[in-house]
């Protein structure tokens, strides 16, 4: 836009400037006239009445004098006409300019001595008239008065006005032709041959044509559609030997790595793209409240935690909400940026949200409705329709910039969570040939529970338009199957665990979630040792059994159940006073909902309590550091921790658990785990609790505290072997082998 300002700008200016200078000449000129030719007719009236004048003066006759002013009355415009005497005293004025006589007029005195015409403008009352006064002399060259005939001026200014307009709008629809002709001009020359030679490079780029660039000039132009040309072959050609050595590499490695999985991408995908949707997005940019500054952050997700090392791997696009209030400044034209920060490895595209639309489709329909449907935590869902219609508006808005983005030829879509079951099926209506898989990352509940959604059939059908669903267990899986045949016409094959419904079959899959080992390859970088040393100092924890929670502040989370057990442990067991110190990592979370503000203050009166009810010196049985932590702040507090906490009312799998496990290098560590996880299916070495038996979580803690070391490292052990063999890339590979075996079939 600039560059086309630049150039038409400067022409407009140039027409502006001569055509007002003309325009300004010919309005002169034409006002000129116009004066010239009003004195022309007011000098022959007066000339003509003369003789007139001459005789009513000399007979002093009052009475023709009257009757020749008033001759004028009708006259349109000619105003009136005065005849003085030799004292320029009024003799007779016509009646409708009898306001005259009242006005100073002291140039009569001047035509009685110097006996010469007058004509000028003057002012009357609100308006101007033009006057001609002419000396009436008799034979001997004495003077007997004057006569004078009065103008209107007004036709003069309303012709000015007329030919200011005309001139403004020929002016105007000169500099509206010029810009439609410089645009025309400028898109045949320029716009129109860089679209054309755009459209063909990412075509032929990807292998989707094999023609020449379109542009056969030997121009400048010319010589750089040659260039192009020269850099899409080379990427071309690129792409082909990295697919092919991948696949070599593929079949030779048997750990699931980082770079198994980029194999898998280059092997699998080929040159089609990998774009993943989330609400979530995984890199943030926030103004610092310190220092006034913007800053990158990692929001506190579990999804992000999960996807960030995928995208990292294979590249691709991720599309998510730019709820950072910096987010704008830090994106390109195409709202784009490239991440992480410093080490971009893959495309982070922020879709906009109004506040309306935020408050109705994720903190209203999506966590007042759709979560606690879907957790089993005695939470009662609301769904009101205004909240439904703004989260179909959100999820065409997210649908609508996926489709802008994806490739010609088969692409992939992997969409995440609760926030888009929509999604599918507006991208299908569009693109039938992408293969979307998605994965809900909460669990799915029976259909007694599910029915009772206003909108289940449309929730259904949108997720079934997927090619592939997948959960973290497999009875979440069997819980859909069950809810789509219960609630829909579809029919369920349970030897494929696929759902048919008019002629469109969906897979049905599990794929527990891991996490990526990257609190170790962190530790590389960071001082842990140091950062050890100074937690243990500000919170006075040297010699003290350290426990640690880390989570959203959820209701699904289990916190004040795990206060309560803290507190009883330390109850039934006074020995562990001054030795035993909880400490919670709380990041706040979705705190314009009611629930989650009540629940905020709940936990803060509830940690108030018990710290006061032990309080004994400088010890505090509980730590709450209610803020938002970065991964690389969680990590010392996960090395000095010899007990993690997760006790999860209903989870779907939760990842705090593996990341535990993932940082235990050591051994030196025991997880306490809810039975209602899905990380409890894999992790049986972990203390398995019900988070809601308080005496029995209580009497978790101290069979934790009092584990003999060996038992401690055995267990931990063979945590860590699962976590390793079952990890994130592991659990992105079978997706996009399970995908990808679709699109064969």
């Amino acid at each position: 836009m600039k560059r086309l300002l630049l150039f038409i700008l400067p022409i407009l200016i140039i027409v502006a400037i001569v055509f007002s200078i003309f325009g300004i000449m010919q309005i002169r000129f034409t006002q000129e006239k116009l004066m010239d030719d009003l004195q022309k007719k007011a000098k022959a009236v007066d000339e003509s009445l003369e003789f007139s004048a001459r005789l009513i003066l000399a007979n002093n006759d009052l009475k023709s004098a009257n009757r020749l002013v008033e001759s004028f009355q009708k006259r349109e415009r000619l105003q009136g006409c005065v005849i003085y005497d030799k004292e320029g005293n009024i003799l007779s004025i016509t009646e409708r300019f009898s306001d005259w006589k009242i006005k100073e007029k002291p140039y009569l005195k001047d035509i009685l001595i110097n006996k010469t015409a007058r004509g000028a403008l003057e002012n009357f009352k609100d308006y101007s008239v033009y006057s001609y006064i002419i000396p009436v002399i008799d034979d001997e060259n004495n003077t007997l008065g004057m006569v004078e005939v009065i103008y209107d001026t007004s036709y003069v200014f309303t012709t000015m006005s007329d030919l200011w307009r005309r001139l403004s709008i020929s002016l105007i629809t000169l500099l509206v032709l010029i810009v439609l002709t410089m645009l025309l001009i400028q898109r045949r020359i320029f716009i129109l041959p860089i679209i054309n030679l755009t459209e063909w490079f990412q075509h032929f780029q990807k292998g989707e044509t094999e023609t020449a660039h379109p542009i056969k000039g030997k121009d400048e132009l010319g010589k750089l559609a040659s260039e192009v040309e020269q850099v899409a072959l080379s990427l071309r050609i690129a792409r082909k030997v990295v697919s092919e050595k991948a696949t070599e590499r593929l079949q030779k490695d048997e750990l699931w790595t980082e770079a198994k999985l980029r194999d898998l991408i280059h092997a699998r995908l080929g040159e089609n793209a990998l774009f993943v949707v989330s609400n979530r997005e995984p890199y943030m940019h926030v103004i610092d409240a310190i220092t006034g500054q913007p800053k990158c952050i990692r929001p506190a997700s579990g999804v992000v935690t999960a996807i960030d090392p995928i995208m990292r791997a294979c590249g691709g696009t991720w599309i998510g909400h730019g709820s950072g209030n910096a987010d704008r400044r830090f994106v390109n034209s195409k709202d784009k940026l490239g991440v992480p920060p410093g080490d971009n490895r893959y495309i982070l595209k922020r879709v906009w949200l109004s506040k309306e639309e935020e408050e109705g489709y994720y903190y209203g329909f999506a966590n007042e409705g759709l979560w606690p449907l879907c957790h089993m935590t005695h939470t009662r869902p609301v769904f009101r329709e205004s909240d439904w219609k703004m989260y179909q508006k959100v999820n065409q808005k997210f649908a609508d910039s996926v489709l802008a983005e994806l490739p010609a030829k088969d692409p992939f879509a992997f969409i995440q969570d609760y926030h888009f079951t929509l999604l599918a099926k507006m991208i299908k209506e569009k693109r039938p040939d992408v293969k979307i898989a998605l994965f809900w990352h909460i669990p799915w509940p029976n259909p007694e529970v599910f029915s009772t959604c206003p909108y289940q059939k449309q929730i259904l059908e949108g997720m079934l338009a997927s090619d592939l669903i997948g959960f973290h267990v497999q009875s979440h899986c069997n819980n859909f199957l069950e809810t789509a045949n219960k609630l829909l016409e579809s029919r369920v094959d349970t030897e494929k665990f696929s759902i048919v419904r008019f002629g469109k079959e969906t897979f049905v899959r599990p794929f527990p979630i891991s996490v990526d080992g990257y609190l170790n390859q962190s530790s590389q970088n960071l001082d842990l040792a140091k950062e050890i040393d100074r937690i243990k100092k500000e919170f006075e924890l040297e010699g003290k059994i350290v426990a640690i929670g880390v989570d959203r502040i959820d209701y699904t989370k289990g916190l004040l159940e795990r206060m309560l057990a803290v507190d009883r442990f330390i109850e039934k067991n006074p020995q562990y006073k001054n030795k035993f110190v909880f400490i919670q990592l709380a990041a706040p979370s979705r705190t314009h909902i009611k629930h989650y503000h009540d629940l905020m203050n709940e936990i803060d009166e509830l940690v108030e309590k018990k710290n006061w009810k032990y309080s004994e010196g400088n010890w505090r049985p509980i730590i709450y550091l209610k803020k938002h932590f970065s991964p690389e702040e969680i990590m010392p507090y996960y090395a000095l921790a010899d007990i993690c906490i997760v006790s999860s009312l209903h989870d779907g799998m939760n990842l705090v658990a593996k990341e535990y496990v993932a940082s235990k290098t050591n051994l030196n560590g025991i997880l306490i785990l809810s039975r209602f996880t899905g990380a409890a299916r894999e992790l049986i070495d972990s203390v398995l609790i019900n988070p809601y038996a308080i005496e029995e979580f209580s009497d978790a803690i101290k069979s934790a505290v009092e584990m003999p070391l060996e038992e401690k490292k055995k267990r931990m052990q063979n945590m860590r072997k699962i976590v390793s063999e079952n990890n994130v890339y592991r659990w992105a590979g079978s997706i996009i082998t399970e995908l990808t075996a679709l699109k064969k079939a």
